[in-house]
This record gives structure tokens, sequence and C-alpha cells, in this order.
């Protein structure tokens, strides 16, 4: 039975406020190091951090190299063993500057939390990243079912996020009054809009074709004028479930509710991709699709910077690092054609 250790409960709870206030991580980030944390915990048997020495740091890694994943069965990718090391070494490295702690520990303990130069340069290298193009978007959406009020909302997930570029935690808590549909605006309210770093964007509709703009407005005015819903109401709401005659759930219409997550959004892109026989990408890919859209239609530095704060980046670096790598195929065509 997991015994905790009140010391050390204390101080990871000063820890995490200190990553949450002072280094404005959002809570995603601090589950990932409390995760960490607590993998070490049990390996050391809940045992005082005041104890902590640089060889429990070497034995935690030998451990956690043979360790399996708990769905994959396959060994941990490097990439989990340098996020799991790195959190734990930062997090050492802060507590030996602790009152009680300073006279315990040493700032260079923590640096044995470490991968090889070799793995962490694995850990950190890109696989290629499946993007779908805009012609695949589109066919999709075309085959997408529209009748009943679950495919209809589907489909206009499918096409706001194609407008606007939002990632779906952002698209699951919108509501109706953050979309203005004249100005063709999704205005991206941190105060209620789960946006990455809490940040507001202003994100106008990027220029990706009639269709998925009437889509949408379809979909608001349908809400609107047939729902009567109000500026706070969902502008995707969850799916309202009944029994049906053999007490099994089945869909029953429309919740006046958000999504508690984004889960339910990657289902509707699994689902409308597999429909289309098109190798399943997530709703975050199609910001690349659109980084990508950029490169091709802006034609001055100025162009470029503004579709990339459409994006929600502040610098066109993060739009080009992040989003904009050259296809392969295009980077074929790009370099035979610079020999000739």
């Amino acid at each position: 039975m997991r015994k905790l250790h009140p010391g050390n409960e204390r101080v990871k709870y000063r820890y995490f406020v200190y990553l949450r206030e002072a280094q404005r991580f959002d809570d995603s980030t601090v589950d990932m190091v409390a995760k960490a944390i607590a993998r070490f915990e049990a390996f050391s048997k809940w045992a005082d951090f005041k104890t902590f020495r640089a060889d429990r740091a070497v034995r935690f890694k030998q451990f956690m190299a043979k360790q399996r994943g708990e769905q994959s069965g396959k060994p941990l990718s490097k990439a989990t063993l340098n996020s799991t090391l790195s959190a734990l070494r930062r997090f050492f490295h802060w507590l030996a500057g602790q009152p009680g702690y300073k006279s315990r520990l040493t700032y260079t303990d923590s640096d044995y939390f470490n991968l090889s130069a070799k793995d962490v340069r694995v850990a950190g290298a890109r696989r290629r990243p499946r993007v779908p193009t805009l012609e695949q978007l589109e066919r999709i959406v075309d085959l997408m079912p529209n009748e009943s009020l679950q495919e209809k909302r589907d489909r206009a997930v499918i096409a706001f996020v194609l407008l606007t570029g939002a990632r779906d935690g952002a698209v699951a808590s919108t509501k109706l009054k953050h979309v203005g549909i004249e100005e063709g605006l999704f205005y991206q309210d941190a105060r209620e809009v789960r946006t990455k770093a809490s940040k507001t964007i202003a994100t106008y509709f990027f220029p990706v074709g009639g269709l998925h703009r009437r889509i949408v407005e379809d979909w608001i005015q349908f809400l609107r004028t047939e729902m009567l819903w109000g500026d706070d109401d969902p502008l995707f709401p969850a799916t309202e479930l009944a029994h049906d005659a053999e007490r099994r759930f089945v869909p029953a219409g429309l919740k006046r509710e958000h999504w508690s997550n984004a889960g339910p959004i990657r289902k509707v892109f699994r689902s409308a991709f597999e429909r289309a026989g098109i190798p399943y990408c997530g709703p975050h890919s199609v910001r690349k699709t659109l980084a990508r859209l950029g490169e091709r239609l802006c034609k001055t530095p100025e162009e470029f910077k503004a579709w990339s704060q459409n994006l929600g980046h502040e610098s066109v670096m993060t739009t080009f690092n992040s989003y904009g790598q050259v296809p392969l195929g295009r980077q074929e065509e790009l370099i035979r054609r610079m020999g000739h």
C-alpha cells in the first residue's frame, strides 16, 4: 500500500504553486511534472526527498530504461524518458535551494537525471508529420452525412477547425458569442475559451473556400433561430444520451452544455477520415495545413506576419519552425529545380 511522506507532499505542493504562479505553466504541464515525481517516489519507496543522492538518480534512470508502456507493452520512448528525467532534474535543482533542504542536497546531484547526448538527440528527433492537404479536408467534409443534429454538428466542427485553425480545446469551449459571422472573426477570449497558455487570440477566417464558411454560418443560424440558443450557449454542444428499448445508451439530441474536453472532437475527426478512406490526422494537423497554405499565398513579410498572428503565434519563427516544414515531395521539387 502506498505510504505518502508528509514532508514530500508539502514541498511538492509548494513546487507546483511555483510552477503555476512563477513559471506560468498550465495545468497539463504541472500534471506531467507531478506524474514524473510520483514515478520517482514509487521507485524510492516514498523516501524523504532529503535523503536523495546522485546514485539514486542513476538507479532510477536504469530502472526507467527497462520499463514498458502500460498500453503499448513496448519500451518507453526516448522522448518519454527524457521528459521524465528533465522534470526530475529541474525539481531537485529547485529543491536544493529551499529552506530545510539546502544543507542536505546539492545542485549537482540533480544533474544525474540525464540521458546520453545520443539519446537526447533521438528524443528530440522529429518524425515526418502527417499533414492533410486542403483537397483531402474538402473531400472529408463533402462525404460527411448531414441529416441528424449530431451529424450537422460534427460536419460544422471540421469546417470550423479548417476555417480558424483553432486548437481542439479552444473549439470545445467556444460559445456562440465568440464567433462573429459578419466580420468572419473567432475571438478566442482566454477568460472563457481554453486557449494555449491562456492567451486571447483574434482569428479571422482563413481563405479556404466558401463551403466551410457556409457550413459554419448555417450551423450558427440553426442554433440561434431553430434551437433559440443565445450568446452564452456552446457553439458545439455535447450529445444528449437516452436509453433505447433495450436499455442501451443512444444519441437523443444535443445538450445545452459544452464538451468537457476535446476528446469528442478527435473522435469526430477520426470517424470522418475513416469514412473518406484517408489516413487519420488529428485536429492539430490542420494548423500545419494552414501554415503551408500561408507560405503559398503570402507575398510579403507583413502578410505572413498577419497569417502567423491569425494562428495565435506571437513570432513568425514559431510558424516557420513548428508548422512550416516543407513536405518531402515539395522539397524534392525545389531542390531539383535549383539544379537546372
